[in-house]
């Protein structure tokens, strides 16, 4: 998984000036707004060290559709939450022991510590085929997606929240006592696409226009016709998903594997966007809190976070030195326990990582499963992933691998029971 990363292009100076040039008084207004956000790290970063996995709320399945508005609203401004019981406890085991034994039977699939494979380029076993199917996991979908809106209040034309897609991805059995390193802080689903693309900067248009406690992270407009992949990028997802998710087949504690995510989506996006526009004046502290130390800077080409690979481009990747503010070593929470059949999400901006250590006695068991709504890119996509599905092959937004149509034991189109399912799959379904 090494990858040789490298510094931003030249040219990105040009696109710093071009940003600028977008929005009246632009200087005045991120300057302003780049002082207010140093100011409110300073105290909200302190507030999440100090609770921990508390940070992190955690509702039942069973009450989704009845949740106050207050805790609907505490959910999104964390961008992240466990849902409990969404599948139940024994056929969530029964899907792990389904997936250790496609491992033990196709030992040349792939995955990585080559040595000791736990994290596996596989996307068609009848596990994750069960439980992308599973109404539950739909209907959790469902209701993640409809957490986003447009501001305007106008409805978009042919997106459907209450259609939920399913996404094809990977799965973890992560094994106790393994040193990892492969998944330290990040954000997915779009890298300098987030500056570059003109759509997608619009997503974060009041952040770059100075009012950045008005930016909606679940503002519709403009995240439905973002391009978060201008660089074909394997392992760069084409599609709009709503919230990154996981479904726990094992209990995985704290300090076993688990995921971490900074909670405080709508902060963190404001202060990794207007990043890039400011350098510490010279003999400052970079992780300074006082506004006064810093200043206004687009003559260079770094977008901190971001570097090249290749001919493209990977990141937001924060660490304490490019984003001190964020003083991720505390604020880096992991979620709260969870057991077999518990889901996991969180927003598509925020920031989120892998535990190095997994101290546990079990091995640490998921399958990534996102929220993904009906657009009409998204249905594009799930048509191509159908087609992929039905080869045995991988879905269209990763790495070309072997395949599993070999496979002893690869999940078939039979193993999605469910009408809800197969539409989600792109199947279909007769009308009785």
């Amino acid at each position: 998984m090494a990858t040789e990363l490298g510094p931003c292009p030249p040219r990105f100076v040009e696109l710093k000036q071009e940003i600028a040039a977008s929005y009246p008084d632009f200087e005045t207004g991120v300057t302003r707004a780049w002082g207010e956000i140093l100011q409110e790290l300073d105290k909200e970063t302190k507030e999440i060290a100090s609770k921990g996995s508390l940070n992190v709320p955690e509702v039942n399945f069973e009450e989704l559709g009845s949740l106050s508005p207050e805790r609907v609203e505490e959910i999104k401004r964390k961008g992240s939450l466990v849902i409990r019981d969404v599948v139940d406890d024994a056929e969530a085991k029964e899907w792990q022991t389904w997936l250790s034994e496609y491992v033990t039977k196709n030992p040349e699939i792939e995955g990585f510590p080559e040595n000791d494979k736990q994290f596996f380029q596989l996307y068609w076993t009848k596990s994750q085929i069960r439980g992308r199917a599973h109404p539950n996991v739909l209907e959790a979908s469902k209701w993640l997606n409809q957490t986003y809106h447009t501001k305007s209040g106008e409805i978009v034309e042919n997106v459907d929240l209450t259609t939920p897609l399913s996404y094809a991805d990977r799965f973890r059995i992560r094994h106790p006592g393994v040193q990892w390193d492969a998944h330290p802080p990040h954000i997915d689903g779009g890298s300098i696409e987030r500056w570059e693309d003109q759509v997608f900067r619009g997503c974060f248009a009041d952040i770059l226009s100075g009012n950045w406690r008005a930016h909606d992270p679940y503002d519709l407009g403009n995240r439905i016709n973002a391009r978060s992949s201008l660089y074909k990028r394997p392992n760069q997802s084409t599609v709009f998903r709503t919230y990154q998710g996981w479904l726990a087949l094992s209990e995985t504690a704290p300090n076993e594997g688990t995921l971490q995510v900074f909670p405080n989506v709508l902060l963190s996006n404001a202060y990794i966007v207007l990043r890039p526009f400011f350098t510490p004046k010279e003999g400052k502290d970079a992780d300074s809190f006082d506004p006064a130390d810093w200043q206004f800077d687009i003559s260079n080409p770094d977008f901190p976070g971001i570097y090249s690979l290749g001919q493209a481009f990977t990141g937001p990747r924060p660490n304490p030195r490019s984003h001190p503010h964020l003083r991720l070593e505390e604020t880096m929470v992991s979620v709260p326990k969870v057991y077999p059949g518990d889901m996991v999400f969180w927003h598509c901006d925020v920031i989120h990582a892998v535990e190095k250590q997994h101290v546990g006695k079990e091995d640490s068991t998921v399958m990534y499963i996102p929220a993904v709504p009906y657009t009409p890119a998204n249905a594009a996509y799930v048509e191509r992933q159908r087609e992929s599905f039905l080869k045995g092959i991988a879905p269209p937004d990763f790495p070309v691998t072997k395949g599993e149509s070999h496979c002893a034991g690869i999940g078939k189109e039979d193993d999605i029971e469910s009408p809800i399912g197969k539409r989600a799959m792109g199947f279909s379904v007769a009308v009785s």
